[in-house]
């Protein structure tokens, strides 16, 4: 972090610190927070941390879970919150619109604003930042952070639980090709002061409800279309298809990446259909960028090889033939992406 002395300058008598993430946490953003969340009240700070809306119930192991503020849920607290912030982060986000209704009271905020985050162009409202593209998740950065602060050592064997999961989710299970050598020694970290890696990774993914299980393989079965010509897989679910399974939030996490484990796929996508707008996640593997894909044609971003989308214009059907009509013109990139 540039400045990091006039940083710590703002931590030497106490705070009231917000950590916000943005709309639909995952376990970066959710992990980050919270464990910064453990470490800044050890330091003496008033600590809350906001979510936008719900998240699912398998991070909801995290330590410190118990005490968020869901804005959708308790919207009086968390604009009383914000509006008495002496600090307010951002944590895995960089563009206040990522943060929904709670990214305008941020705008309007006079307290110092950190950014945390590792998603390309970043928007301009922070006074610190903790960012780089670079990292393989917040998580990351949130431990980098610590060190230059000098405050490792007060990360304890929970708090570093809720970071391993952030590294271990926004590597894919340390698959991706943004799992450096740097990670593994922060992982290395993590586990020398006890962190249980076997136990976050069953609570993260082998938690699953029996409607989740069959709602994959009905997506598998019945929802899965393979284009070879373009080296392209994808996924899409309706409402009815949703409400046939009793799905709850989080049960489409990772679904996009079954598409993409398809031998000779080089893009995957999931189209999911909410009330009155269409979710993408996509998914690449080599050159192939889903952010600048995203970007151009869904009004999404996010990383080189995961990104997201939305549209509250188009159907879910009118979404998919968009999606195919693209292709041809992606074609020579998507068959030399490897």
């Amino acid at each position: 972090m540039q400045n990091i002395d006039a940083f710590k300058q703002f931590f030497t008598t106490s705070k009231k610190i917000v950590l916000t993430v943005h709309l639909n946490p995952d376990a970066d953003a959710l992990g980050s927070a919270l464990g910064l969340a453990s470490v800044l009240l050890k330091k003496g700070h008033e600590v809350s941390v906001l979510s936008p809306n719900a998240y699912p119930d398998f991070l909801k192991w995290m330590k410190g879970n118990e005490d968020v503020k869901v804005f959708e849920r308790e919207r009086e607290i968390c604009e009383g919150l914000i509006k008495e912030a002496d600090m307010i982060f951002s944590i895995d986000y960089s563009s206040l619109k990522r943060a929904g209704e709670i990214g305008l009271l941020i705008a309007n905020s006079k307290a110092q604003k950190i950014i945390i985050d590792h998603h390309i162009e970043p928007e301009d409202y922070a006074d610190f930042m903790e960012w780089s593209t670079k990292a393989g998740a917040t998580a990351e950065l949130v431990f980098d952070l610590l060190g230059e602060l000098d405050w490792k050592d007060l990360l304890d064997k929970d708090a570093g639980e809720c970071l391993y999961a952030g590294i271990m989710t926004d590597t894919g299970g340390f698959k991706h090709p943004n799992t450096t050598q740097h990670i593994h020694e922060i992982v290395a970290k993590l586990i020398g002061i006890g962190v249980d890696a076997a136990r976050v990774s069953k609570w993260v993914y082998d938690s699953n409800s029996l409607n989740r299980i069959k709602l994959l393989g009905f997506a598998l079965s019945e929802r899965l279309n393979v284009l070879p010509n373009y080296k392209v897989a994808y996924i899409y679910l309706s409402k009815k298809d949703l409400a046939d399974h009793n799905a709850q939030k989080g049960d489409t996490e990772g679904l996009v990446n079954y598409a993409l484990s398809i031998k000779g796929i080089v893009m995957a996508a999931l189209f999911t259909e909410k009330e009155n707008l269409v979710k993408m996640s996509f998914r690449s593997i080599g050159s192939f960028s889903v952010n600048d894909f995203a970007r151009k044609n869904f009004n999404g971003g996010g990383h080189m090889n995961a990104a997201g989308g939305i549209s509250n214009e188009m159907n879910l059907k009118e979404v998919i033939g968009k999606f195919e009509s693209l292709l041809p013109e992606y074609k020579t990139e998507l068959n030399k992406a490897l």
